[in-house]
C-alpha cells in the first residue's frame, strides 16, 4: 500500500479547510471505521516492547524463535522466497498488533508493532514492512531509519516486533489528529488497518520530527 507523503503542516492546513467547507454536512460521510479493532490476521488487527531501548536492531533468529534464512528479502512486494523453499510471511498468516511502549518524557515516542506467525508454518520474514499513519487531512507515509537485518525464518506461533517513532505534539494547539494506523508486512501488497494506541495528535509544523519506521527486530525480544 503506497501512501502519498505529505508533511503535517501541510496536512493541518488541510484539515482546516476541510473542516471549514463541511460544518453543515451533518456528517454525511459518518465516522470512518476503518481504524476500528485492535487485533487482526488478515485485515484488522499489538505486542512487544520497544522506547529509547528498543531501538537497535534486535531481529536475530533467536528473537523470533527461528533461524537465519539464506537471502534477505526486500520491502517493496518484490522479494522471493528464501531458506530452502521456505515461504515469505503472507499478510493473511499473520497476526499484526500495535501497542504504544513510549518511555514517560520520551521524544519522539514510540509504538511497536508485532508479526505473530499465526499460519500453521515457518516462515521467511525480513527488511521492512510498510506504515502509514491515517489523519484527518491525509495519508503520512512513515520513513525508514536504520540497516534491515538479515532475513529470518519466523517460528510458527513466534513473534518479532518493530518500532514507530513520533513527534510529541507540545505545541499547545489540537495538532493534526491521527485516525488509524496501516500495516503492510514486508514483500507483501495487502494492508491491515489498527487502532493507532499512541497520543491522538501530532504537531502541526514544518519543523516537526518526521515519522518512522525501523527494520523487523528493532522493538522488543520477540516470543
Amino acid at each position: 500500500m503506497r501512501a502519498q507523503k505529505l508533511t503535517i503542516a501541510a496536512l493541518a492546513l488541510a484539515a482546516g479547510l476541510a473542516l471549514t467547507a463541511c460544518q453543515n454536512d451533518d456528517a454525511a460521510m459518518g465516522q470512518d471505521t476503518s481504524a476500528n479493532g485492535s487485533s487482526s490476521s488478515s485485515s484488522s488487527s499489538s505486542t512487544g516492547g520497544s522506547g529509547s531501548g528498543g531501538k537497535a536492531a534486535q531481529g536475530s533468529a533467536k528473537e523470533s524463535g527461528g533461524t537465519k534464512a539464506d537471502g534477505q528479502g526486500g520491502s517493496e512486494g518484490t522479494g522471493s522466497d528464501t531458506n530452502n523453499g521456505t515461504e515469505k510471511c503472507r499478510t493473511d498468516n499473520l497476526d499484526i498488533t500495535a501497542q504504544d511502549t513510549t518511555i514517560t518524557g520520551e521524544d519522539p515516542r514510540t509504538v511497536a508493532v508485532t508479526f505473530m506467525n499465526a499460519g500453521g508454518h515457518d516462515c521467511v520474514l525480513s527488511g521492512f514492512a510498510g506504515v502509514d499513519l491515517k489523519t484527518n487531512a491525509g495519508t503520512i507515509s512513515a520513513q525508514r531509519e536504520g540497516n534491515p537485518a538479515d532475513a529470518t525464518v519466523l517460528k510458527n506461533g513466534k513473534s518479532v516486533s518493530f518500532y514507530v517513532s513520533y513527534p510529541v505534539n507540545d505545541t499547545g494547539g489540537s495538532g493534526v489528529r491521527i485516525t488509524g494506523l496501516v500495516v503492510t508486512p514486508p514483500n507483501e501488497t495487502k494492508s491491515v488497518t489498527l487502532t493507532w494506541p499512541g497520543a491522538g495528535s501530532l504537531p502541526a509544523s514544518d519543523d516537526a520530527a518526521p515519522v518512522k519506521v525501523g527494520p523487523i527486530g528493532s522493538a522488543g525480544q520477540g516470543g
